[in-house]
C-alpha cells in the first residue's frame, strides 16, 4: 500500500511538472518572436503549402536545441561565456539581415521568382542563431531540472513537452499569414505587409541586446 502511494505521489509531481513545462512552452512558444514573425510572413508570402518544411524546421529543431543544450551545451557556456556573447552576436546580425530580406521582398518582380521560403533544414538551422530560442532553452533547462533527479531524464522530457506545443503554436501563426493573405489585394499592401514584418522583427531583437537588469 505504501509503495503504491509512492508511485501515485511521483506521477501525480511528474504530471504537474508535465503541466508546469507545457504553460512555460506555450507562452513562449505563441507570442510574438523572430520564428512566428518569420513563419506568418512565409505564409502570406508562399502560402502554407510551401511553409510546411519551415514549419516543420522550427517544430523539430528548437526541441533538438533542448536537448543538446540540457545533455552539455550548458556546462560547456558556463566555463567559455564569451561562446554565448558570439552566438548571440552572430544570431542579432542574422535576424538584422533577415530583416532587410523581408522588407524587400515579393512574390514577383518582372515575372520571376525572387524569394523562397525557408527550407526544413534553413529553419532547424535558424534555432541555434535565435537570441530568443537560447533564451527559452537556457530558461527552461535552468527551471525544470533539479539536482536531486537524474538529468538526462528531465532534459528529455522538457524537449518532449516542446515538441508537442511546438507545432500547435507554429500552425497558429503560420494560420494568421495565410488568413492575412486572404485580405491583402495586391502588391503594395503586401509589401506595406512585409515592411511592418521586418520592423516587427527588428523590434524582437531589441530586449535581447539590452544588458541584463539587477536588482
Amino acid at each position: 500500500k505504501i509503495l503504491l502511494l509512492k508511485n501515485i505521489t511521483q506521477r501525480d509531481l511528474f504530471m504537474e511538472l508535465v503541466f508546469a513545462i507545457a504553460l512555460f512552452a506555450f507562452s513562449a512558444g505563441i507570442t510574438p518572436g523572430p520564428n512566428n514573425i518569420m513563419l506568418m510572413t512565409s505564409g502570406v508570402n508562399f502560402g502554407i503549402k510551401r511553409s510546411i518544411p519551415h514549419l516543420m524546421g522550427i517544430s523539430l529543431g528548437f526541441p533538438t536545441m533542448i536537448l543538446a543544450v540540457g545533455l552539455g551545451l550548458s556546462a560547456i557556456f558556463q566555463a567559455y561565456p564569451f561562446i554565448h556573447i558570439v552566438i548571440k552576436v552572430i544570431g542579432i546580425s542574422y535576424l538584422l539581415y533577415l530583416s532587410w530580406l523581408i522588407a524587400n521582398s515579393s512574390n514577383k518582380m518582372e515575372g520571376k521568382q525572387v524569394s523562397k521560403p525557408f527550407t526544413f533544414l534553413q529553419a532547424a538551422a535558424f534555432q541555434w542563431v535565435n537570441p530568443k530560442g537560447w533564451i527559452m532553452a537556457v530558461g527552461a533547462i535552468a527551471t525544470f531540472t533539479s539536482v536531486q533527479q537524474e538529468l538526462n531524464s528531465q532534459v528529455i522530457t522538457i524537449a518532449s513537452v516542446f515538441l508537442c506545443v511546438a507545432f500547435p503554436c507554429a500552425i497558429v501563426w503560420l494560420g494568421f499569414g495565410v488568413a492575412l493573405k486572404r485580405l491583402l489585394k495586391n502588391e503594395r499592401q503586401q509589401r506595406i505587409f512585409n515592411i511592418t514584418m521586418a520592423l516587427l522583427l527588428v523590434a524582437s531583437i531589441i530586449p535581447m541586446m539590452l544588458p541584463p537588469t539587477t536588482h
